[in-house]
């Protein structure tokens, strides 16, 4: 089904506000729901989050009272859909079982956007993070199993492997380098608009969460990946919104804000199995479809242009979520070397210069240590191995991964060699 959102009224901004009765739903199960359905809610928490965000940016850089008055409207809307996504969650559902949740986001939702995403420039920008998701799921799944005994499955439902990506440790850049091409706003498709902006909200939201929720288990080394991590997210934010055009006017964002809340409820609603969930993406989309036209009514009253220009007549589904282990495994052994360039382009390893600007940053940061190796030293003390879920043909892969993936300089102390991998394989008693 395709259809033009800008000719769906939806439910007026009139008529959006709620009891908290409405706003404060049942959480799910946390060991009944689908993971796709967590997925998706974690997701979503994540494009009200920066919805309600880029209103409030908008609102300080604006001197017309209407207009503020307008903004101000939506965005509690907007706050108030947030707090239902986000209050789906159980409260038995602890940090780490939801960072695993949001880990199985970035990794899954980035492989879908990748393949779907028209500009290859974006695409390929799409897969380097990529592989950093997938290593930070793998530290991440060690901790489950030493803090919480459990299976990393219990979360990802066998939908997502868990082995080795490009190693955390090297995932710490200059920032300036993680700056990216900006797509030409005159030439780029809409799809490429929406994908970015699903992905810069979904990284947003993880460094939110990990900011916010890090510091709640009391052992230092789990604090500190946490930490670490956190870290990466921020330059994964500054990397994807650095794909975005930062000449479309405040108009111009506002629009492609709404459209990308459209497009991402409308895939919800189509892929959701869980009935009461699936009631509040139609009911949201019905909602987004009011912010859209007034947002396309603001975009003709002051740019004084027609909103299809920008978002174009159709449709996109950026957040379809299903297991994508074919697509990672492939990006992991063909790119596992990949480097950020300093002129924003790639290279590999091999060909990065002595004085790369990113090898100070990991010197320093890395230099009592980098907490994602405690992680795997620590389960190795006590399991002999790490906690892996994959095909035995990619585990058994591990150690020549890191053998290509991990750089020669600039060390933390405490690396994992590949030859400790080596020895790790050896023992399957822990594959899941």
């Amino acid at each position: 089904m395709t259809f033009n959102p800008l000719k769906e009224k939806g439910i007026s901004i009139e008529k959006q506000i709620r009891t908290w009765h409405d706003i404060v739903k049942r959480p799910f199960n946390k060991t009944e729901v689908d993971c796709y359905t967590r997925t998706r809610q974690i997701l979503m928490n994540g494009i009200e989050t920066e919805a309600w965000g880029y209103k409030h940016c908008m609102a300080r850089l604006c001197d017309d009272l209407d207009l503020r008055k307008t903004l101000a409207c939506i965005r509690r809307l907007e706050d108030m859909q947030q707090t239902t996504v986000n209050w789906f969650g159980p409260a038995d559902q602890s940090v780490l079982n939801t960072t695993l949740g949001y880990e199985q986001v970035a990794v899954d939702l980035t492989a879908w956007l990748a393949q779907n995403e028209p500009d290859d420039y974006v695409r390929e920008t799409f897969n380097f993070g990529l592989l950093e998701d997938f290593d930070h799921l793998y530290r991440y799944s060690q901790w489950q199993y030493m803090i919480e005994g459990q299976n990393p499955n219990d979360i990802l439902q066998g939908m997502t492997d868990v082995v080795i990506g490009r190693p955390t440790q090297n995932h710490h850049n200059d920032n300036k380098i993680r700056l990216r091409k900006a797509y030409n706003k005159e030439t780029a498709s809409p799809q490429t608009k929406v994908n970015i902006l699903t992905l810069v909200s979904g990284e947003q939201q993880t460094h939110n969460y990990y900011a916010e929720h890090g510091f709640m288990y009391g052992n230092d080394d789990l604090r500190r990946t946490y930490a670490e991590i956190c870290d990466v997210e921020e330059e994964h934010v500054t990397m994807y919104e650095s794909l975005i055009d930062p000449t479309e006017s405040k108009f111009e964002k506002l629009l492609v804000h709404e459209f990308t809340e459209v497009c991402n409820y409308y895939n919800c609603y189509k892929d959701e199995s869980d009935l009461k969930l699936k009631q509040v993406w139609e009911e949201f989309l019905a909602f987004e479809l009011g912010h859209l036209q007034v947002a396309a009514d603001l975009f003709k009253k002051y740019e004084k242009r027609d909103p299809e220009e920008v978002i174009g007549t159709t449709i996109y589904e950026p957040c379809h979520f299903e297991s994508q282990k074919e697509y990672v495994t492939n990006i992991l052994e063909n790119e596992i070397d990949k480097r950020l360039g300093e002129n924003l382009d790639y290279t590999k390893i091999s060909e990065l210069p002595d004085d790369w600007a990113s090898y100070k940053v990991q010197e320093k940061v890395g230099e009592e240590g980098a907490p994602t190796e405690k992680t795997i030293q620590l389960i190795t003390t006590s399991l002999y191995r790490d906690i892996v879920s994959a095909d035995k043909k990619l585990i058994k892969k591990q150690p020549d991964l890191l053998r290509r993936g991990l750089e020669t300089e600039a060390q933390a102390p405490d690396t994992v060699t590949p030859e400790e991998y080596e020895e790790m394989n050896e023992n399957d008693t822990f594959e899941f």
